[in-house]
């Protein structure tokens, strides 16, 4: 059989609807999941024992098993010990921002731990409440740090997203998928499919490179 890929052409309004879906949710769970790693990574650098082996709990639990079996449990297995249904979106969301606030915590980890502890010293000598030192000079500095990496975790968020579509969440790659059942055409249209993937992703992995050149200059200064 050969290859047509101007079949595309019928179902361009349906995947771009369903990429506009995948970027939301993407963008939903960058800001959800980048605050939970900020909050977790200052946990893990806590003074309290307890606080960090809290989220080092977290945070190894999440990277160490599949985001699809995360997400799995979190669809179907956490309505039947909450009581509520949750719907594949709520579920989606939980799963991706879990997910990416274990990745991110890690990330700020370090950032924070590279601020110099005279930075600290002068806040407590200058009497800084902690809710202003961690506004106003650890968040800034960390941010900063963290950039290049925290955006190289929201590309791989965004291509994690795809994992949506096996509870039914109508993403690019859900949407990819049914027509290509209906087509039967696999081959054309999940190669479009992996192609709008990488159009958005591959520039965005460039961008970092050129980022972590600006804020290593930056920091240098």
């Amino acid at each position: 059989m050969a290859l047509d890929f101007s079949i595309i052409l019928r179902f361009q309004d349906a995947l771009l609807l369903g990429l506009w879906t995948t970027v939301k949710l993407t963008l939903v769970c960058i800001v959800l999941g980048c605050s939970l790693g900020f909050f977790i990574g200052l946990a893990r650098t806590s003074r309290s024992a307890i606080l960090r082996a809290a989220s080092s709990v977290y945070v190894e639990f999440f990277r160490g098993t599949p985001v699809l079996v995360q997400l799995f449990w979190i669809f179907f297995c956490l309505p039947l010990i909450l009581g509520v249904e949750l719907s594949n979106l709520t579920s989606g969301v939980i799963a991706l921002t879990l997910y990416m606030g274990a990745i991110t915590s890690e990330t700020f980890r370090a950032s924070l731990k590279s601020i110099g502890p005279e930075q600290l010293d002068a806040c407590v000598a200058l009497g800084l409440p902690r809710r202003v030192q961690v506004t106003n000079v650890i968040l800034p500095q960390a941010v900063l740090r963290a950039v290049p990496t925290l955006l190289s975790n929201c590309v791989s968020l965004f291509k994690e997203s795809a994992l949506v579509s096996a509870v039914g969440m109508a993403d690019l790659m859900f949407v990819g998928q049914n027509i290509s059942n209906n087509t039967a055409r696999p081959i054309e249209v999940l190669t479009v499919v992996a192609l709008i993937y990488f159009v958005i992703a591959f520039p965005l992995t460039r961008a970092v490179t050129l980022v972590e050149r600006r804020v290593l200059a930056k920091l240098a200064i």
